[in-house]
């Protein structure tokens, strides 16, 4: 099962890669062409959705790691519940961050 999960994670990532240079290649002046989007700029909008997909992966750990505690000592909620929303804000500011940078960087010029 591992297998083929790194499988399709590595085809994904080829075909999400290799999208803007196709896009780009097809009409010779087409939109994208017209539009003067770059490969770059591609590659920058797939590091602003990998960041959004790591801060997801992230807040998703916190809340479970969150639930084992709570399931274990159940006398600790409020403490283990105000850690655990402080994390996730964290995350989720750190995630916001590196989107914006990763789409400043690609389509401020």
């Amino acid at each position: 099962m591992s297998n083929i999960l790194k499988k399709s994670v590595l085809a994904a990532g080829a075909l999400a890669l290799a999208a803007p240079a196709a896009a780009l290649a097809q009409g010779g002046a087409g939109e994208a062409a017209a539009a003067g989007v770059t490969v770059g700029q591609g590659l920058a909008a797939v590091g602003a959705g990998l960041a959004i997909v790591g801060g997801g992966i992230g807040i998703g750990l916190v809340g479970k790691g969150a639930v084992e505690s709570i399931a274990r000592q159940p006398e600790a909620v409020g403490p283990i519940g105000t850690n655990m929303i402080l994390a996730a804000a964290l995350i989720e500011g750190a995630t916001l961050f590196a989107v914006v940078v990763g789409l400043l960087v690609g389509f401020v010029k």
